[in-house]
């Protein structure tokens, strides 16, 4: 049986880019994402919109525009869309019980903020024994008091590469390698 892949494309929402909270290669990290979304699509792979609902917080309330994925994220009607309520997407979300009723055993994580929900994600999922690729010029943060915005997503980059497994792993690749890949 082929195995069966979901890109996850984690918190990249108008309330996350604001001009308080500029990210680092925003319209870099959003054109890799369309790309691999694209090609997840085309070779019948799930592509899985992760958007914080912060309903009650006065943030990232649910269908208000801080809520929205960014206009220049591409979406198609197949796509699906999973609420997650922590930095953690399993915690009390749907995605755990989605990816198991689709058999996914492979994740390849993208998004917004490295340092948070991005890690926090990849933390839980290996402690689930998914396989796991995150792409390395695929996820983004904002500057740090003590690291740049660079800093940070390198630090973790190299993080999750050093990562002891469980019965899944953890594989850190750029755009261009997992694209090359999935085509073989």
């Amino acid at each position: 049986m082929k195995k069966r892949k979901a890109l996850l494309v984690i918190d990249m929402q108008k309330g996350s880019f604001t001009p308080k909270t500029p990210r680092f290669d925003r319209v870099g990290v959003v054109k890799r994402i369309n790309e691999l979304a694209e090609l997840f699509r085309k070779l019948n792979h799930f592509v899985i919109f992760i958007q914080h609902d912060g309903t009650g917080t006065g943030e990232f309330e649910k269908n208000t525009v801080g809520w929205e994925n960014l206009d220049d994220l591409i979406s198609e009607s197949t796509d699906i869309y999973i609420d997650k309520y922590a930095n953690d997407v399993f915690y009390k979300s749907k995605l755990h019980s989605k990816l198991k009723e689709l058999t996914i055993s492979e994740l390849y994580i993208t998004g917004c903020a490295t340092d948070f929900c991005v890690e926090a994600t990849i933390q839980s999922a290996l402690s689930k024994d998914y396989n796991i690729t995150v792409v390395k010029d695929g996820h983004t943060t904002g500057e740090r008091p003590h690291l740049t915005a660079a800093q940070v997503i390198k630090h973790y980059n190299w993080v999750w590469q050093h990562m002891i497994p469980t019965k899944g792993k953890v594989t850190v690749e750029k755009t261009k390698f997992i694209r090359e890949h999935l085509l073989q």
